[in-house]
């Protein structure tokens, strides 16, 4: 396994997931037994096609924010009453901010209605793009015009001060 990849992904809270050639998005994980581990589904992060896929590309961003790796991975899902699922998804649920509940009833709810995959290096970083990278934002029905500002007293124009 790359060291760079290793040692970004044990500091990285957050990953770039990009499956089947879609739009990459924005997801917490944690690195647990060689692999980062996301949690998609009901209550949790959407993740289009990550449930079924077998391959991903991960991008992880450095401390000053900046992306430092981009890496191909094997896509696999844990399933409950596995050794996997025993042994990580009770120190996934543990790490996890803000949930309702303990790791218990997260791991219970996780069980039911969610998929944890697990995402595992597969072959050599790849290099960074000599280019920005930046794409348009994305369509969304979020968007509206802004309001015009309130103004409380009329503003006079400069041409009428005597």
């Amino acid at each position: 396994m790359d060291a760079l990849v290793e040692e970004a992904a044990k500091k990285a809270a957050v990953a770039w997931v990009a499956v089947d050639g879609r739009p990459a998005t924005l997801v917490w994980c944690a690195w647990l037994g060689g692999a980062l581990l996301v949690v998609t589904g009901e209550g949790e992060q959407a993740v289009p096609a990550l449930a079924e896929a077998t391959t991903a590309e991960v991008s992880l961003r450095g401390d000053h924010g900046g992306r430092i790796v981009t890496f191909p991975a094997e896509v696999t899902r844990i399933a409950p009453g596995d050794e996997a699922w025993t042994e990580l998804v009770p120190q996934l649920a543990a790490k996890r901010l803000n949930a309702a509940g303990g790791a218990e009833e997260l791991t219970r709810v996780w069980s039911e209605c969610c998929v944890v995959s697990r995402l595992t290096p597969a072959g050599a970083s790849a290099g960074l793009p000599d280019d920005a990278q930046a794409a348009p934002p994305r369509p969304t029905a979020a968007t509206r015009l802004p309001r015009r500002p309130f103004r409380l007293h009329k503003v006079r124009g400069a041409t009428k001060h005597r």
